[in-house]
């Protein structure tokens, strides 16, 4: 497992300072005490490891793909001593861009942000997040918040389903940790150098129950136009905590079952329920894509292990459509000329004009 370091030099002056700019007039400390969760403190820090994928392109986007491997830091500076719940933050990362034209691009970027343990916003800044409006940051959600609560990460608001979900992580004795849970859908028009398509998202994400801060995440988008389409997916996972991260059980393996010992009643009533299900999700299917989703503007793509606006997103330019269907060869050009009939002067028949004797009496062409 790679590890990094990123606990030093968490207090020079300038992040003195960037915690007394945060800070707002004394309250003393009740607002820390009031809170209830789990409140941030000088030297927590992760590191984790990130890969965004754009592949199974259709249309235009048949046969692209990207691939963003980044590896990133957050660590806790200094903690405003007002109550207002501020906390000066440190951010670094750095990726390398692919895809398959033979394009690539390395990115890295770092610099200090503010956040409230109170509202969990944004408060001085933020880890070059664009494309938000005062969003929410990542890393960082309430650890006390009940199975059926909601959080919300960046514009996206996600429920917990899970208070002590099994999460892999390779650092675990058992391979696996104790994680709170939460899952997000929705959909909205994105809008960018790609194209103006309609995407639907899945977001999951694990946090440790202890702190509240960020273990995993598993963010899976489908864009689609009718120029062609794409699967955005961003997967994150941490290489490292200051914090403990409690060591959760395997899940236990899918359950097998065997067919042998049903009845072949038993086996025809599953088969036609499997039909019938398999017959409402198209049905449903078909109709949701007719259905338009107000109210979901604001959702977002996780933007946070990119550098603000990719320069090598602009670098990238659609194939071009092939009009010819897969696997035949190209047509080609077939060009017909009309030739001019002239009557022959001895018998009349008709002779092409570039013809210097009759075909049938064999007079000259005068």
């Amino acid at each position: 497992m790679r590890t990094r370091s990123i606990a030093g030099a968490l207090l020079p002056l300038a992040v003195l300072g960037l915690a007394l700019a945060l800070a707002a007039p004394a309250l003393g400390q009740s607002g820390v005490a009031s809170v209830g969760h789990y409140v941030p403190r000088a030297g927590d820090s992760l590191a984790y490891s990130e890969e965004i994928v754009l592949d199974n392109g259709v249309g235009n986007y048949t046969g692209y793909t990207e691939h963003d491997f980044i590896n990133g830091s957050i660590s806790v500076g200094a903690i405003s001593t007002n109550g207002n719940g501020s906390v000066a933050t440190h951010y670094a990362s750095t990726g390398n861009w692919s895809n398959n034209q033979g394009q690539s691009q390395f990115s890295g970027e770092h610099g200090w942000f503010g956040f409230s343990y109170q509202s969990y916003l944004y408060v001085n800044g933020t880890d070059n997040q664009t494309g938000y409006t005062n969003p929410f940051v990542w890393f960082y959600v309430n650890n006390t918040v009940g199975v059926g609560g909601s959080v919300t990460l960046l514009n996206s608001p996600l429920t917990v389903d899970a208070v002590a979900a099994a999460y892999p992580m390779a650092s675990s004795p058992t391979g696996y940790v104790v994680t709170i849970r939460a899952e997000g859908n929705g959909s909205y028009q994105r809008n960018d150098i790609y194209g103006v398509f309609t995407a639907t998202y899945t977001w999951i994400a694990y946090f440790d129950p202890s702190t509240g801060y960020i273990v995993g995440y598993q963010y899976t988008e489908q864009d689609s136009s009718s120029s062609g389409g794409f699967t955005w997916t961003d997967t994150l996972t941490d290489t490292y905590t200051s914090f403990p991260l409690t060591a959760a059980s395997a899940p236990p393996p899918p359950s097998s079952s065997s067919s042998g010992g049903l009845s072949e009643t038993l086996v025809v009533v599953l088969v036609v329920v499997v039909v019938v299900v398999i017959a409402l999700v198209v049905v449903l299917a078909v109709r949701s894509r007719r259905r338009s989703r107000p109210g979901l503007a604001n959702a977002a793509l996780p933007q946070h292990a990119a550098p603000g606006a990719p320069p090598f997103r602009t670098t990238f330019q659609p194939p071009p459509v092939n009009l010819v269907p897969s696997g035949q060869p190209a047509v080609q050009q077939i060009v017909i000329r009309e030739t001019v009939k002239v009557p022959c002067a001895y018998c009349g028949t008709l002779m092409d004009s570039t013809a210097t004797v009759c075909p049938k009496c064999g007079a000259p062409r005068t």
